[in-house]
């Protein structure tokens, strides 16, 4: 008997449109890409973009790096190839939640330029807004609440991100945040701004 292949699966199309889901809900679906170091500010500018959209009346949802590693995740690890399969599938999360007409808040620190512009070939370019956390490693350093800088620093973590492997900035975010400098107040009303442009 043989095996069956992926090439041997067909993709089936349903009797709802994503434009029927979004004219449903009232909105565009969208995912916000957040990225940049540990300690930059992802998740707790992520629930607060969350807390926000949903008392405007948008139905969203974060994804939130350490969570998704307690489930759909948790066989990966850190290494370069560990990290691309995560961003790869947390961007085919995304984009299945964006077709169901939701608002996507994706929180990773996703280092690499190439993986995040995968993510958004995947998403689509029309729903994908690359936010970068970009608060210094200094300032992430000093906040280090769970305690990883310090770990990395004695070398009892490898490959952490900023000291023992490298994070690319992104080249051309559509917004850039330094959490440090830029009031969670204001940090919002920019992310809604970038929102409403895209409806």
């Amino acid at each position: 008997m043989s095996e069956q292949k992926p090439s041997d699966t067909v993709w089936h199309n349903g009797h709802v449109t994503s434009g029927e889901r979004a004219e449903l809900l009232g909105q565009q679906p969208a995912t916000f890409w957040f990225t940049g170091l540990s300690g930059a500010g992802k998740s707790t500018l992520a629930f607060l973009l969350e807390r926000e959209l949903l008392n405007r009346g948008r139905a969203c949802y974060v994804l939130d790096g350490d969570n998704v590693r307690h489930g759909l995740n948790r066989n990966l690890g850190f290494s370069s190839t560990d990290r691309s399969e995560n961003i790869r599938r947390i961007a085919e999360v995304a984009k299945l939640m964006n077709e169901a007409g939701l608002i996507v808040i994706a929180a990773f620190i996703s280092p690499y330029r190439a993986d995040r512009e995968m993510a958004k070939a995947i998403i689509g370019a029309d729903k994908f807004i690359e936010v970068h956390l970009a608060t210094s490693i200094e300032v992430c350093e000093q906040r280090d609440v769970k305690g990883m800088y310090k770990k990395a620093r004695a070398g009892l973590i490898a490959d952490f991100t900023g000291i023992s492997a490298p994070y690319e900035t992104p080249e051309a975010p559509s917004l850039k945040i330094d959490t440090s400098q830029v009031s969670p107040e204001d940090a919002l009303s920019a992310l809604i701004r970038l929102l409403l442009a895209k409806e």
